[in-house]
């Protein structure tokens, strides 16, 4: 019988133990706060999009745009289709919603968790709440972890499954990091993902808590096209977010160095050639009305000051003075509508980290150190990160799973 520690008790801690504790391991998970699956309670905005129920393994590929080749082997040996059987088993039903998203169907992410806690302690794990702050070597292995108190937990394997530095309330302060640099691991540089964007422009104010359904969003790095995508999005005081700026997020890399710029088609499902006979209609039915009163019934009422104002018509100019070159110009600003990315915000806002223990030192058949003997990663502590849409927690389990499959 293996003694196996398992370093932080969120999604992938919990798996992993859990998986670790049913091949009759000696399993205890450490975790510094007071419940499990902190995190885990707030992710869907409290709903808990647990994975995606995206079959194909080419499709949940494509839906990770940092280091996606790392987790052919995590995602080929546990599937969605896993994750959904096994909380059905844990008596968690589910239901699929817009986009494959998975949720349980009380939509209460706490159902989840308890689940998760209780596969974990019935599987045979220990949970303990403390701080792990290090560990003891000898030679390439490590004999024990050092707990905050200086008390030991000898080991034969260890699994850090920390999390990031996202929500640092919930425990992902980012300590997993110092332990792997502690072992010599590389931590490649962090930053934010799916998280909302800042923006420099002095409109954006005016808009907070527009809300758009069914758009259509370019971003632009340096002028050119890195990602389009298609749903809802909304205005902040600070800029915009929602689920295309999540995902959009996620394309920014050079952030500071490059421009980027984020366009949003406010009509898509209309090419010009209709959008103009649209407004050259709606511009003779208020022939005699000014500009500013034009708009309503195309436009949300918040985005038409603003609109206007790009426009470059004067607002009170009545509608029937509107040139055909001024109109085909409101018609572009409407299928480009563009605001300036200037800055992420806090990481401490992101629902991922992007960075992380670098993959080239992690064997991605095991999901063992290539540095140290003994020692294995899963989650966001791993330098991968997905889209929005369940596909960050099928990553946390796949990953999970597989360490635990390899720790004997």
């Amino acid at each position: 019988m293996a003694k196996v520690v398992v370093i932080g008790a969120g999604a992938a801690g919990l798996m992993c133990a859990a998986k670790s504790a049913l091949k009759g391991n000696d399993v205890t998970v450490i975790e510094k706060m007071d419940r499990p699956g902190r995190k885990l309670m707030i992710t869907g905005k409290g709903r808990c999009n647990v994975t995606n129920a995206s079959f194909e393994l080419s499709e949940l590929i494509e839906n990770v745009p940092t280091n996606p080749r790392f987790l052919y082997s995590a995602f080929s040996n546990f599937m969605p289709y896993d994750t959904m059987a096994l909380f059905e088993e844990l008596g968690v039903p589910l239901k699929i919603e817009r986009g494959n998203r998975v949720f349980p169907q009380s939509d209460k992410s706490v159902d989840i968790v308890d689940a998760l806690v209780s596969y974990c302690k019935k599987s045979g794990a220990k949970i303990i709440h403390a701080k792990a702050k290090n560990f003891e070597l000898n030679e390439n292995r490590i004999i024990s972890v050092v707990l905050d108190d200086k008390t030991k937990i000898p080991c034969d394997f260890v699994a850090l499954c920390t999390g990031g530095k996202s929500y640092p309330l919930t425990g992902s302060d980012g300590d997993g990091y110092a332990m792997a640099r502690s072992v010599g691991h590389t931590v490649t540089a962090l930053k934010p993902s799916l998280v909302p964007l800042v923006c420099s422009d002095n409109f954006i104010p005016k808009l907070q808590g527009l809300s758009l359904k069914n758009v259509a969003v370019t971003l632009l790095e340096n002028g050119k096209k890195i990602y389009s995508d298609f749903g809802e999005m909304i205005f902040t005081h600070y800029g915009i977010s929602g689920p295309v700026v999540l995902s959009a997020s996620s394309h920014i890399k050079n952030m500071g160095k490059s421009s980027y710029k984020f366009t949003i088609d406010l009509k898509p499902a209309l090419d010009e050639n209709v959008l103009d006979k649209r407004l050259q209609r709606d511009f003779s039915q208020f022939s005699n009305k000014d500009f500013i009163n034009s708009l309503n019934k195309l436009l949300p009422k918040k985005l038409i000051p603003v609109i206007v104002l790009l426009s470059g018509i004067q607002p009170s100019i009545k509608v029937n003075q509107i040139t055909k070159q001024q109109r085909l110009s409101l018609l572009r600003l409407i299928k480009n509508f563009t605001v300036n990315i200037s800055d992420f915000r806090p990481i401490e806002e992101a629902v991922v980290t992007s960075g992380g223990v670098s993959v080239s030192e992690i064997d991605p058949k095991t999901m063992k150190s290539k540095i140290i003997d003994n020692l294995y990663f899963a989650g966001e502590i791993i330098d991968v990160d997905a889209y929005t849409g369940g596909f960050n927690l099928q990553i946390a389990f796949s990953t999970a799973v597989l360490c635990a499959e390899n720790m004997n």
